[in-house]
């Protein structure tokens, strides 16, 4: 499917040079681990001027990349100086995004492996929030969503296994696209959970978090994990809809008040946008929530860096290495044992599932500030995953958008979510939300 330009395009030498003049006075490095050479990005931009923009639907948008993804000419690091490599290639999703005419400016700063949902666990220090400096960025895609937000690129990429991509961007006040299961290759991704990754798309708008779906999505024969999906096409939405919410009981905000006030106010709007709202058990839910780092789905992360964590244990951050290192005393009888009550609680989400057109859930129950999380560094984590660590288990799609305003002014933010393969009803939603 050829994508024809749907924007102003803009000089790619006027976008790279404002992204340096951006970055060149910033005390605090921590939103990057990696910046591209500046004549290297700007060589870049010359030669794509001269190219046919029919052809280049992303042409002049600048990106960032979470550094657990290859970008040829630049070190994948996952949070960890001990792991680094100079991959040989890019990943295929970059691939695809340079084909497009976008330009990738830097790696982003990330919780060590993928592993957090805080934003805090990387020895390259923690990216500042963009909404307030005392709150925690959000993980595990921290870096991605604070150069988002701050305005330094105009997408990034992240990962998403348990909500590393939508619990940053509702920290942070922008959205965040996370994919079915298979849309976008992950060869030249560094995995965490192999079987649940996926790469996840931050942007300051549901269009172009979208577009670049568009671009990114396809089958790739060299993942194995890849699915021949369709590619993803904005639906027309059906004049009623029906939506299902936590039932009340269900709702978890641990003690933030603004946070439930806001979620009920998000409610209401759609409520008035003439959408049904009907209230469901949750309880099936947060039961599958907890099998993510309860289970034995820990193993994979083992699995990913055996050889570093049996070598050199040492080169973990303590917080990274306490998650991963007990996976080494699971067993196959656990892993089989999680399926199956994996397997029982599908089949009971299932009628719940097709008796709405889609779940519409807080992206994030509160906000965390810093210190909080550095006296509660596994509790305080573990909240934030509470309407995020299901959904890859169960196969789903989602998106995440900030909707209202929270009493104390940050933003509040809903996901929705739905089955495999219909990100594109997801994202004529999110639109529809966005553009009330």
């Amino acid at each position: 499917m050829q994508l024809a330009v749907r924007f102003q395009p803009r000089y790619a030498l006027d976008a790279v040079a404002a992204f340096y003049a951006q970055l060149e006075p910033m005390r605090d490095r921590s939103v990057f681990i990696a910046v591209k050479r500046r004549q290297a990005a700007l060589a870049e931009a010359e030669r794509l001027e001269g190219e046919d923009l029919s052809e280049k639907p992303l042409y002049g948008l600048l990106f960032a990349v979470k550094d657990n993804i290859d970008v040829e000419g630049m070190p994948t690091t996952a949070a960890c100086p001990a792991f680094s490599y100079m991959p040989a290639q890019s990943a295929q999703v970059v691939k695809r995004l340079e084909e497009a005419g976008a330009i990738v400016v830097g790696k982003t700063n990330m919780d060590q492996f993928a592993t957090g949902l805080v934003g805090v666990r990387s020895p390259y220090g923690i990216p500042q929030n963009a909404l307030r400096a005392d709150l925690v960025p959000g993980g595990s895609s921290s870096g991605s969503a604070v150069a988002v937000a701050k305005g330094f690129v105009d997408f990034a990429l992240g990962t998403d296994t348990a909500g590393s991509g939508r619990v940053p961007a509702g920290m942070n006040g922008i959205v965040g696209l996370k994919p079915s299961l298979g849309l976008i290759s992950s060869t030249g991704v560094v995995p965490a959970c192999r079987t649940l990754d996926t790469v996840s798309i931050l942007a300051r708008d549901v269009d172009l978090a979208f577009r670049v779906l568009e671009v990114s999505a396809g089958y790739d024969a060299q993942d194995h994990f890849s699915r021949a999906l369709p590619v993803p096409v904005l639906q027309r939405l059906p004049s009623r809809l029906r939506i299902g919410v936590p039932a009340a009981a269900d709702r978890q905000f641990f003690g933030d008040e603004a946070a439930e006030a806001a979620y009920a106010a998000d409610l209401a709007l759609l409520q008035t946008l003439g959408y049904e709202l009907v209230e469901i058990d949750f309880s099936p839910f947060h039961a599958v929530a907890r099998l993510l780092y309860e289970g034995p789905w820990v193993a994979e992360l083992y699995a990913a860096i055996r050889s570093l964590i049996e070598n050199n244990p040492s080169a973990l951050l303590p917080v990274t290495l306490s998650i991963i290192g007990p996976a080494r005393n699971l067993s196959a009888v656990d892993a089989f044992e999680a399926l199956y009550q994996l397997k029982a609680l599908k089949r009971s989400i299932e009628p719940v599932m097709d008796s709405v057109d889609c779940l519409a859930v807080p992206t994030i129950p509160r906000f965390y500030r810093i210190l909080e999380v550095a006296e509660e560094p596994l509790i305080h984590n573990a909240n934030l995953g509470t309407y995020t660590n299901f959904v890859n288990l169960l196969d789903m799609a989602a998106i995440t958008l900030p909707v209202g305003l929270r009493a104390d002014g940050l933003p509040s933010s809903l996901t929705f979510i739905s089955g495999a393969g219909r990100d594109g009803f997801l994202a004529a939603l999110a639109l529809r939300i966005e553009r009330r």
